[in-house]
């Protein structure tokens, strides 16, 4: 086996048990720092597969933009937080710490190393502009469904998300 197949395996652990640890935890908020945590992981191993653009894509949209509406909504449902003591912190954040080191240092070392003369898939590159072309080209109705479904949450989360100005008016 070689390196680059030990560091997807390792990858691949941890990813799954990040996410089942997102799937475990009773509080909301650890369970979005574990899927954070499995799509920073998820990450180097689009890299590592030769998809440096899904990587990014990665890390932009689904580790940035969508786990931060997941963090609003969690903190719209107004949970009650007990007070932590120092040892129960080290034992609620030490897993999720350690996947994102060992995650973090895959990655850097990856990016250090730059594309495997030797990898064992064949690289599969394309410029952002051929992928956009082929996506709009050939999905291009996937994706007005997709947003229109994204749409139509936006305007639900504006209605259960507003405050009501007369409550007297309720049926």
């Amino acid at each position: 086996m070689t390196f680059y197949g030990v560091i997807f395996y390792v990858l691949g652990i941890i990813i799954l048990a990040a996410t089942a640890l997102a799937i475990t935890r009773r509080n909301p908020m650890h369970a979005v720092i574990y899927l954070i945590v499995s799509f920073f992981g998820l990450a180097p191993l689009f890299y590592l597969l030769g998809a440096p653009l899904l990587a990014l894509l990665e890390i932009i949209i689904y580790a940035g933009a969508i786990m931060v509406l997941f963090i609003f909504i969690v903190m719209m449902l107004k949970i009650d937080v007990t007070p932590v003591s120092a040892g129960q912190w080290l034992k609620q954040w030490f897993p999720a710490l350690s996947l994102s080191a060992i995650s973090g240092l895959t990655m850097v070392f990856l990016i250090w190393q730059g594309p495997a003369p030797q990898t064992l898939l064949p690289l599969a590159q394309a410029s952002p502009r051929e992928f956009g072309l082929f996506v709009y080209r050939r999905y291009w109705f996937a994706v007005e469904i997709a947003s229109f479904l994204l749409l139509v949450a936006l305007a639900g989360a504006f209605y259960l998300g507003r405050k009501d100005t007369n409550p007297e008016e309720k049926p």
